[in-house]
């Protein structure tokens, strides 16, 4: 199944989601230098903190930040990431940074980073097709910004 996204009103959301919010905006700000000293102002659990911080975002922020991260687990054969990274290209976005892990039991692990500005297509249609992409195992989207 695909991802799905929405648009939420603040005051419709539990409050773990918006003091996790309100760290990631302290910590850009740079009013605090670590999680721990911003989740702690809030009220926050560092645990509550890293479950929530890479899905959630101001509307504003995932119009300006392009840059998301995908991970992947691929089935270590010739061609699988040449072929997961022509769909990207032909999804018009440009790989950043790609990360292999040295393949163990058949599988690599795979991290790259995508600028997804140029793209047409929302992230959740490249997420789906790489994950329908033969030689991929598992696909998913651990960060944006």
């Amino acid at each position: 199944m695909a991802e799905r996204y929405y648009v939420v009103r603040e005051d419709l959301l539990p409050e773990g989601i918006v003091k996790t919010m309100h760290v990631k905006e302290m910590l850009q700000r740079g009013e605090v230098s670590t999680v721990h000293e911003a989740a702690e102002r809030v009220g926050l659990s560092r645990s509550a903190f890293y479950k929530y911080k890479d899905g959630i975002y101001m509307l504003d922020q995932m119009d300006r930040e392009r840059i998301v991260t995908i991970a992947m687990d691929l089935d270590h054969r010739s061609g699988v990431l040449s072929k997961v990274l022509s769909l990207v290209a032909a999804s018009e976005g440009n790989v950043l940074t790609i990360h292999q892990t040295i393949p163990l039991q058949g599988m690599a692990g795979v991290v790259i980073s995508v600028d997804t500005a140029p793209m047409q297509q929302p992230i959740a249609t490249l997420i789906e097709a790489l994950r329908q992409q033969d030689g991929v195992r598992k696909v998913n989207l651990t960060g944006q910004g």
